[in-house]
């Protein structure tokens, strides 16, 4: 009998698994919108935002700590700025297309923030259990964006007010930033008087005295480090520390024996000070829940003046940093803008100084803007013109420490900030007259060679002394890519200068049959011949913007 394939919870769509291998691009810097310190490793990126993360995977895999998404949330309604109309199938396509990319390019201790609406955020969440793991999922923030009466629409029967944030690590053991609290007594305030010696018996090995209603008091005064905090004991409290363990197993329902206002002195429990720990259960007749009182922990005791880290919490309210954020900056965004404040929340609790942040839906800048404010690195990528006229306007105000608005009064961030500006380069083949791919007309010679570099995994560095080391991929290993005619005098001169050990990749249009196998540490590869077929050549656009989807056969849509 055959085995059945294993199978494994995912979402299916229409063209899932269908996808085109991308065209590794390469990124050239324009210097004319390079803004301030020439040795800043902060990126600005125009084009394609699926196209720019391919680009950024041969460098930048693996190093950045914190991503943070806004993608069109495909409602169907037209922004300004972002048409969201998207049929659904080619929506979750691409999108995946950017999570596996972005799933690359964290670091192993790295944390992932998608912000979503409804509209697509159960699919998206299960979309990211299947390319992150499900177990990477930590949780997901729920943000208040706007007031009731700040509809969207009059005519809409519900009001949007809320919107999410799925949140993933890379790999298990990435610890986000947990809130920071002073140590306080402040909540230790209960303090016991045994007004009676007790009746003592065992509970599950331990020493336990019990106390009538009569045979104690416990007063309520200011709290000190002798002091005790009362917890009561239910819900997840019942399973999730020793103490609510002891009561769910031997006090729950013990009422009906002792009578009600009972308190037990159960001994060799807890991580305080004291030897023992005081548990009531219910006071009067019907109520069937109880307390435990937890003194000082150890820790606490010994760092006084410390700090304790406590959860994060999952929803804010920042519908009054929405409404307000319209001139962050210094530029308007209308229907998509996101606050600083957000950022601040996010960029705290998952990057820390001199990490890299990155967001590839980039919009108005905000999340640059606050990793800067933040001194955290950053890679932003934007497809439309306001890459310049929003993005760049934002950042370099931000650069010259001249933006007073958004979280700026709670940072003081480096003078010598600044960003290169990028352009994705276009795509390195396109089709002639003929119909044949050849060389795009665009690319120069040192274009051709970084493109080609890429394309064969190399890494792109020409060497000032050997003009034929124009990137490596292993110590011993090179590339030359050249525009002239290749012959077998070349390849002698260059066979004199390889040392032993030492390999040479050449790329040329143009070669004589003869310098074939001629050395076996140099292999010849023909242009473009040797891309056809790697990868999707001619497409700029792969934008989540698609204001006319493609019209789907019905074989492709199957039955209905």
């Amino acid at each position: 009998m055959a085995s059945k394939k294993q199978q494994k919870l995912e979402l299916t769509w229409i063209g899932k698994g269908e996808e085109p291998t991308l065209e590794p691009r390469i990124l050239i810097e324009n210097p004319e919108y390079s803004y301030g310190d020439p040795n800043t490793e902060n990126l600005l990126i125009h084009g394609d935002n699926l196209l720019a993360l391919k680009a950024l995977e041969q460098d930048y895999t693996g190093k950045v700590k914190c991503i943070y998404i806004d993608p069109p949330y495909n409602t169907g309604s037209a922004f300004e700025y972002y048409d969201d109309n998207v049929e659904h199938s080619i929506w979750l396509d691409l999108m995946k297309q950017r999570l596996v990319l972005l799933k690359n390019l964290l670091s192993k201790d790295g944390f992932i923030c998608c912000h979503i609406d409804d509209s697509e955020g159960h699919y998206l969440k299960v979309l990211m259990d299947e390319v992150f793991g499900r177990s990477n999922y930590l949780t997901t923030f729920y943000i208040r964006v706007r007031y009731p009466d700040k509809t969207l629409k009059q005519d809409m029967n519900f009001h949007k007010e809320v919107e999410q944030i799925h949140i993933y690590r890379k790999e298990y053991g990435s610890k986000p930033n947990l809130n920071k609290q002073q140590n306080s007594f402040d909540k230790f305030n209960y303090y016991f008087k045994e007004l009676s010696s007790g009746r003592e018996v065992e509970m599950s090995g331990k020493k336990v005295v019990i106390f009538k209603s009569d045979e104690y008091e416990i007063i309520k005064d200011d709290g000190s480090e002798d002091g005790r905090k009362e917890i009561w004991a239910t819900g997840s409290i019942l399973d999730g520390n020793s103490s609510g363990r002891f009561f769910r197993d031997n006090l729950t329902g013990r009422y009906e024996d002792d009578g009600y206002g009972v308190m037990y002195k159960v001994y060799g429990i807890g991580d305080d000070k004291f030897d023992f720990r005081y548990f009531t259960g219910p006071k009067k007749i019907g109520a069937t829940k109880g307390k435990y009182f937890q003194g000082v922990p150890n820790s606490q005791l010994n760092d006084k003046e410390g700090y304790k880290e406590v959860p994060i919490n999952n929803y804010y309210d920042l519908a009054g940093s929405f409404g307000n954020c319209r001139l962050e900056g210094g530029v308007a965004f209308r229907s998509g803008k996101k606050p600083e404040a957000l950022l601040e929340v996010i960029l705290k609790h998952f990057s820390n100084e001199d990490d890299i942040v990155l967001d590839s839906f980039l919009g108005s800048g905000s999340t640059a803007a606050s990793a800067l404010k933040m001194n955290r690195k950053f890679i932003g990528v934007e497809l439309g013109d306001h890459a310049y006229s929003l993005c760049y306007e934002r950042l370099k105000k931000v650069s010259d420490k001249d933006d007073k608005t958004g979280i700026s009064k709670n940072y003081n961030w480096s003078d010598n900030s600044g960003f290169k500006f990028y352009e994705l380069a276009p795509s390195l083949l396109n089709k002639d007259k003929y119909d044949n791919w050849v060389i795009s007309k665009e690319y120069n010679p040192d274009m051709l060679a970084a493109a080609m570099a890429k394309q064969e995994g190399f890494t792109y560095a020409p060497d000032k002394d050997n003009y034929w080391k124009q990137g490596y991929s292993a110590e011993q290993d090179f590339i030359l890519t050249t525009t002239q005619f290749v012959t077998v005098e070349l390849l002698d001169q260059l066979q004199d200068q390889l040392q032993d050990g030492e390999s040479l990749l050449i790329c040329a249009k143009k070669f004589q049959p003869e310098c074939h196998n001629k050395f076996k540490n140099i292999v010849l590869k023909k242009i473009p011949k040797m891309l056809l077929g790697k990868c999707e050549f001619g497409k700029d656009d792969y934008s989540l913007n698609i204001i006319n989807p493609p019209v789907l056969t019905e074989e492709e849509l199957g039955d209905e």
